[in-house]
């Protein structure tokens, strides 16, 4: 086959009739087949070798990124979560107990809504061997007004959040029972209190 595409390409095309530009193209492909020494163009050398040192820290920071999208992503799903069982107020049996002697209000429903999540990236963290990374969940309660019943939504929509992120990773052999904080392979997460609006 190889004998079939030499011949193929080493037809002699007389050049009378081509314009200037077509027959230099034509000497240099010419050039590039009969070349036997195995040699590549150094333009196409710094090329590749640019590339890869290009595109070997970026992906390294894109498979960084992609692990702090999941677990935002989880934060955000268990956050949804735990606003949903806080307006419905569906609670653990020993929850509601204690809601049942300190906090009334939060037995019936009461429109919590998640307004937005952010992170704020505290470093690494030695102890652990893993970047720091607090969670800051914004939400809103107008049927709530009192800051301690307030306090306590906050505690389970945070609570939910670092679960989350923990189902998402398979990670809850590593942490305790709150969840407190949370892991993935890169990052461990913590919560701040909920500010609410």
């Amino acid at each position: 086959m190889n004998m079939v595409l030499k011949k193929l390409f080493l037809i002699k095309i007389p050049f009378i009739n081509f314009p200037r530009r077509i027959k230099q193209f034509m000497l240099v492909n010419e050039y590039i087949l009969l070349d036997k020494k195995g040699q590549l163009p150094i333009e196409f050398l710094l090329v590749v070798g640019f590339s890869v040192l290009v595109l070997m820290p970026m992906a390294l920071s894109l498979s960084n990124a992609g692990e702090l999208n999941q677990a935002m992503s989880a934060a955000r799903a268990g956050a949804l979560q735990g606003a949903t069982s806080d307006s419905l107020a569906i609670y653990p049996e020993d929850t509601f107990r204690a809601y049942q002697r300190e906090h009334q209000r939060l037995l019936n429903p009461s429109g919590v809504k998640i307004v937005k999540i952010t992170y704020l990236n505290q470093g690494f963290n030695q102890s652990y061997q893993k970047t720091k990374i607090q969670l800051k969940i914004y939400a809103s309660a107008p049927s709530v007004p009192d800051k301690t019943d307030r306090n306590c939504l906050g505690d389970r929509i945070n609570f939910q959040a670092r679960k989350k992120i923990t189902e998402s990773f398979n990670t809850e052999n590593l942490t305790n029972s709150m969840y407190n904080p949370a892991f993935s392979q890169k990052y461990m997460f913590t919560t701040a209190n909920v500010q609410w609006q």
